[in-house]
């Protein structure tokens, strides 16, 4: 599997984009399962942090990058630059995650 790097930034020290292979984008969306709805409804009752809902937002992060990483491969990208996340609610307790950013080919 092809090792790819990834930033924020437009630029990677030491290397030189060669080629622009377009954008390449990861989108999940997730609602929170029984239990998670559960401890994430009595959280919110109670006050405080509602873990249950943070660990279901970073799968769905997660999901989201490793579906951006996938179609830059397929598009044969080394790298991708910009990286950037966004999520909304697309219904009532369900979140769309997207991850993105453009895929690039560099060389040292």
């Amino acid at each position: 599997m092809m090792d790819i790097q990834v930033t924020t930034t437009f630029t990677i020290e030491g290397y030189r984009i060669v080629e622009y292979k377009g954008l390449v984008r990861g989108i999940i969306v997730r609602a929170p399962t029984i239990s998670q709805g559960v401890l994430g409804g009595l959280k919110q009752m109670i006050g405080g942090k509602i873990g249950a809902y943070g660990q279901m937002c970073e799968q769905a992060r997660e999901q989201a990058y490793e579906q951006m990483l996938e179609h830059a491969r397929e598009l044969g990208a080394n790298a991708i630059v910009g990286v950037r996340y966004d999520a909304s609610e697309v219904v009532d307790s369900a979140t769309e995650v997207l991850c993105y950013g453009t895929a690039v080919v560099i060389t040292s």
